[in-house]
């Protein structure tokens, strides 16, 4: 796995460096920024498990998007996963650079935000939660059946969707249908990070080479293991 982004050159900065590279994670293409902080974000958990948080954005609006046209970024990249805590101008940038090289583009849309027009056309797989769906104009998801209709409504924006339901499943919108996969039984601990968990799984069973329903349901075990240690609270 490769990483681009920026830290800041802080505590918080070295802590993520540090954990980048126990995890084998090639953080060539991470700066470090100079007088401003780390990006984060602070979590409330809930005692059924689901969280708020509440986001710093610090170095991660210093990413400079001209950066993503470096060819060493590049090289080996089989599937890119993009997320809403940069700035819009770094997704789109990577985006294209990942359609010019023939690259998968999977956007997780969180935290949810209007998303351009721009970057629909390049995005083959997006993925969402219940409330980031409902907040892109899909409804509201509260059970499976309304997954499914959620994904129908955002497959006319985008190539590909993923709607996670929590503890109800997932639903997926592909060319060849609609894929529906109840969740995994699990006792919940805390949800915080289980969307990081799916969305990383889920793009690494791809870049595998595995179909979507594979790579959904190795990303629901995924994330249902998460949610359900103890560590993660």
């Amino acid at each position: 796995a490769r990483m681009a982004g920026a830290v800041g050159c802080d505590g918080f900065g070295a802590f993520l460096t540090a954990a980048l590279d126990a995890g084998g994670v090639d953080r060539r293409c991470v700066v470090e920024v100079p007088g401003v902080g780390s990006g984060m974000s602070v979590a409330v958990v809930e005692d059924g498990g689901d969280y708020a948080a509440t986001i710093v954005s610090g170095a991660n609006l210093r990413i400079a998007p001209a950066a993503l046209e470096d060819a060493a970024l590049w090289e080996g990249v089989a599937v890119l996963v993009l997320q809403n805590e940069v700035r819009e101008a770094v997704n789109l940038a990577a985006a294209r650079a990942a359609r010019a090289r023939g690259v998968r583009v999977v956007l997780n849309a969180a935290p949810a935000r209007e998303l351009p027009k721009d970057i629909e056309g390049l995005v083959d797989l997006l993925v969402v939660n219940a409330v980031e769906a409902e907040m892109m104009g899909a409804g509201r998801v509260d059970s499976l059946d309304a997954a499914a209709r959620a994904a129908e409504v955002l497959a006319r924006r985008f190539a590909g969707v993923v709607v996670t339901a929590g503890g109800k499943g997932l639903a997926a919108q592909r060319a060849g249908g609609t894929l529906m996969l109840p969740a995994v039984p699990v006792a919940v601990i805390s949800t915080h990070g289980a969307g990081d968990c799916f969305t990383g799984t889920l793009a690494a069973e791809l870049a595998r080479g595995a179909g979507l329903e594979a790579a959904c349901r190795a990303a629901s075990e995924a994330a249902a293991r998460h949610v359900s240690r103890v560590e993660n609270t």
